[in-house]
């Protein structure tokens, strides 16, 4: 079975960059994708060296932790952990209890150490989530934004066509494809950050959660020091 030739239009070498030079309007929409597009890469690569920092310090810290035989220890061994988030907490932990034991050698109001080492949890979350919520925004927004220079785009190659005498493929063909690249580059900024989206909220989960497993080992490290 033989299959008819394609237009010949179509087989030229297609030159997206002349396609999309002579609309303004083209422009102006993949001006604004690329601009989402570049930052969203930069938190991307940001937030990713970050996370496996954190990660990183938490283990060490968290063994040291263990290891130490009481809460003046573990300060000192705070210096040498500050890029981890669980140094935060314990910042927050330890302030409350060196104000409840200060000449009282025991510790008064356990609950007020929960909410000190909650306000160290959620301090931290607050800075791990900062600007992730523009890959949210990136994902959601950028194939609306494509979508819209496609139609306008769509919209100026009938209104050039009417201006034509031929209404042939070859005509109105080259202002539809160009329309559609709006879509593809819309599509291009969405698609990594939504993938990094979901990865990095998933790590940033696993921190606050490990976070919250280490106010509880606090906890029971100063009811064994500081006893009612």
């Amino acid at each position: 079975m033989s299959f008819p030739a394609p237009p010949a239009f179509l087989l030229q070498d297609v030159n997206i960059w002349s396609m999309i030079q002579g609309s303004a309007l083209t422009l102006a929409v993949m001006g604004v994708l690329i601009c989402f597009s570049i930052y969203s890469w930069t938190i991307i690569f940001s937030k990713w060296a970050a996370l496996r920092g954190a990660r990183s310090t938490n283990d060490r810290f968290l063994r040291a932790f263990r290891k130490s035989s009481g809460l003046e220890a573990v300060v000192v061994a705070t210096e040498r952990y500050r890029p981890s988030p669980l140094v935060t907490v314990f910042d927050f932990g330890y302030e409350e209890v060196e104000r409840q034991v200060r000449g009282k050698n025991k510790l008064t109001n356990r609950s007020a150490v929960e909410r000190a080492l909650q306000i160290g949890v959620s301090e931290e979350m607050t800075r791990l989530e900062r600007n992730m919520s523009w890959l949210a925004t990136t994902a959601t927004a950028s194939p609306f934004i494509g979508l819209l220079g496609t139609v306008l785009g769509i919209i100026q190659a009938f209104m050039d066509l009417s201006t034509q005498q031929s209404t042939s493929l070859k005509t109105v063909g080259p202002g539809i494809a160009e329309a559609l690249i709006a879509t593809a580059v819309g599509l291009m900024a969405a698609i990594p950050a939504a993938i990094f989206y979901n990865l990095l909220s998933t790590r940033i989960r696993d921190i606050g959660t490990r976070m919250d497993d280490f106010a509880l080992e606090f906890l029971n490290m100063v009811e064994r020091g500081f006893g009612e």
